[in-house]
């Protein structure tokens, strides 16, 4: 009978502690999806405010703090204009349109329009379109998906069209032309979220794109904190030598107390 207790006793101590791991696990566990949570809201709350800081300096400072610290140019040429006045930023997401005359595939720009939908707020939707200066990588259709699914902008290495619709909507894109034509039986999808090369600039998914009326630039994703700290110390440096300008009359001095040209 002493036996048949204490095995009884056992049992429920081995249960009871059974039970208690089995407790713990499910803490621990909650604990770290909790911890992944924070951890991810707080990587998105860094992003958003990177992109905030970004839309409040000028991308002439941008260029030039890439430049400094990279020595490459990494902004795009005069041949890269806006259809209308803007000033955005946000993370490239990257397409390539491939030539392919006359072909009669349906869904030969299937991923295009696929690609598309797979941005979202603070996307900046960068097009190659090969040899495409004549031919419109988007229009007022993909402009209007873009601006639903909060994108910051567009910028095309090719033609666009539709321009008063996107006018009247208020979505900006930067592009090389603008003409009526469509890329349909002319074009086929190359890919997305890979390296291209728009206007010269190598372009990776996910490296920041700014815009504003002097042009476009690309900050890589790895340099973003180094680059804009640099151009808000530009930006703060500019903007405070106009009145010195003005007060001294030389831009001579004003350099001279500055270092900013």
């Amino acid at each position: 009978m002493n036996k048949f207790l204490g095995f009884a006793k056992s049992h429920r101590i081995a249960a009871s502690l059974v039970s208690m791991g089995l407790l713990s696990a499910t803490l621990c566990g909650a604990r770290f999806l909790r911890a992944q949570s924070v951890a991810g809201a707080n990587s998105s709350q860094t992003d958003n405010a990177l992109i905030a800081d970004f839309r409040r300096v000028e991308v002439a400072s941008v260029s030039d703090a890439l430049e400094q610290l990279t020595g490459k140019r990494m902004y795009m040429s005069h041949r890269m204009h806006p259809i209308l006045t803007a000033k955005f930023a946000g993370f490239a997401r990257t397409a390539l349109l491939k030539k392919d005359e006359g072909n009669s595939d349906p869904a030969a720009l299937n991923g295009m329009l696929a690609a598309i939908d797979e941005g979202s707020t603070d996307s900046v939707y960068v097009m190659v379109v090969e040899d495409g200066e004549d031919i419109a990588g988007m229009g007022g259709l993909m402009g209007t998906a873009m601006a639903a699914r909060g994108y910051a902008g567009a910028v095309i290495d090719g033609g666009v069209r539709d321009v008063a619709y996107l006018r009247k909507i208020g979505f900006p894109v930067y592009a090389t032309g603008t003409v009526p034509s469509t890329s349909v039986h002319h074009y086929r999808f190359g890919g997305s979220q890979i390296p291209v090369k728009c206007d010269g600039v190598t372009v990776n998914a996910g490296d920041i794109v700014a815009a504003d009326s002097d042009g476009v630039v690309v900050v890589p994703r790895a340099k973003a904190l180094e680059v804009l700290t640099l151009a808000q110390q530009m930006d703060f440096k500019e903007h405070s030598m106009y009145a010195v300008i003005e007060q001294m009359k030389s831009i001579v001095e004003a350099v001279k107390k500055f270092g900013r040209l």
